[in-house]
């Protein structure tokens, strides 16, 4: 039987006209799949279904989402990424994964969380260095982090009050239902390089993946060393994050979600 299947232009031309007509035609194309946004079960033979090819390096995957979840597209992940994602690697909540941006000097821990704004909770990610961030070639101590953002386009926030403007060129890459990577504009406007990485593929909660399907862009909060701690539980994180804002220390942005 015909599969309900969309294979974009871009799918199409990795794979090649061949296969994506064995596709089309429920040739190579599984009936039912788990949703490589929202876990959930899919059938292709009852429902919509989107491909999607994450391409690595050296190894390319076709997994298949929701068509509500999320168009038929290719994602540009890494090689370490890929197998991660392939053997299902899984990790704890999102909650202080170090990730080196200075070497030898500053790691940052990345939190997430649901945030609850004007009524609506969105999906977010707070991210803090375990030291002060100087400005790459600078000397004198201090600690440059939200200047160094700022000029990137994140906006001081005072209060939570309202949702941040969407920094583009920017995106949070969230694949296989995991979080991998907050991407920034590559040199010269090329292609999107790592701003943080995840050393494996980590686990969002379902609540977080719901709420950034439905938004389709990720809350960026960021502040300097000592200004948010480990919170362990979402009410004390939203504390906080207010006493930054408060305080003056806290910047944000809204980032557009990249992959699933």
């Amino acid at each position: 039987m015909p599969r309900m299947l969309d294979v974009s232009d871009e799918v199409r031309a990795e794979i090649g006209d061949e296969e994506a007509d064995r596709l089309l035609a429920g040739e190579n194309a599984p009936g039912s799949y788990d949703c490589t946004s929202c876990r959930t079960p899919g059938d292709s033979e009852q429902e919509r279904t989107s491909t999607v090819l994450f391409i690595g390096d050296e190894t390319a995957v076709l997994a298949f989402a929701h068509a509500t979840c999320l168009p038929s597209q290719v994602v540009q992940v890494t090689e370490e990424q890929l197998r991660g994602a392939v053997k299902s690697i899984t990790g704890d909540r999102v909650d202080q994964e170090p990730q080196s941006i200075v070497p030898e000097q500053a790691v940052l821990g990345v939190t997430s969380g649901l945030v609850l704004i004007a009524g609506e909770l969105h999906p977010a990610l707070v991210v803090e260095p375990t030291g002060p961030i100087v400005r790459p070639g600078a000397f004198a101590a201090g600690d440059d982090f939200l200047p160094l953002l700022i000029e990137q386009g994140f906006m001081p926030v005072t209060e939570l009050a309202d949702v941040p403007p969407v920094l583009h060129g920017w995106s949070v890459l969230l694949a296989m239902g995991q979080l991998h990577a907050v991407l920034q504009p590559g040199p010269s406007g090329g292609q999107q390089v790592a701003w943080w990485q995840a050393h494996q593929p980590l686990q969002v909660t379902e609540g977080w993946r719901t709420a950034a399907n439905k938004h389709q862009q990720v809350l960026m909060f960021a502040a300097p060393v000592g200004s948010i701690g480990r919170q362990p539980r979402e009410d004390l994180l939203r504390d906080a994050l207010d006493k930054a804002a408060a305080n003056g220390k806290l910047v944000a942005a809204a980032l557009p979600l990249a992959g699933t």
